[in-house]
């Protein structure tokens, strides 16, 4: 029988200082968080969490180097690009690249990239 995976449950993103990544997700891209465990944060897509680990708290087991700013993320975004544009330049969230057309997981997307406090790559796009 062969195997199924049907979809993520969660990624780990390694950070400096998990409330500070937490309010700029919530400030910048409108994400919001969940606690769970004991103590642990997590930043809520749907069906999907991002777990945020301290690098000073990591949890056993973990990634053999838990490095902040090593995650390249992909989001799609049902606002459209244009509006997002307008609200990360009153951020002041630089762009790095884009719009741009990239191949996504589903299909053709439209992109921009920017980075996140911990220096984090985030792709952000709009299907097509």
């Amino acid at each position: 029988m062969p195997i199924q995976i049907d979809h993520i449950d969660h990624i780990v993103m390694t950070v400096e200082n998990v409330d500070t990544t937490l309010n700029w997700y919530l400030r910048v891209l409108g994400i919001k968080s969940v606690a769970f465990g004991e103590g642990r944060k997590a930043l809520v897509l749907n069906k999907q969490r991002i777990h945020l680990v301290a690098k000073s708290a990591t949890i056993a087991p973990c990634t053999e180097h838990p490095t902040p700013g090593s995650l390249d993320l992909c989001l799609i975004a049902s606002t459209p690009l244009a509006t997002l544009l307008e609200h990360l330049k009153k951020e002041r969230v630089p762009i790095e690249k884009g719009p741009i057309k990239r191949n996504g997981a589903t299909g053709l997307i439209t992109s921009i990239y920017i980075r996140d406090p911990e220096r984090n790559l985030l792709q952000i796009a709009n299907p097509g």
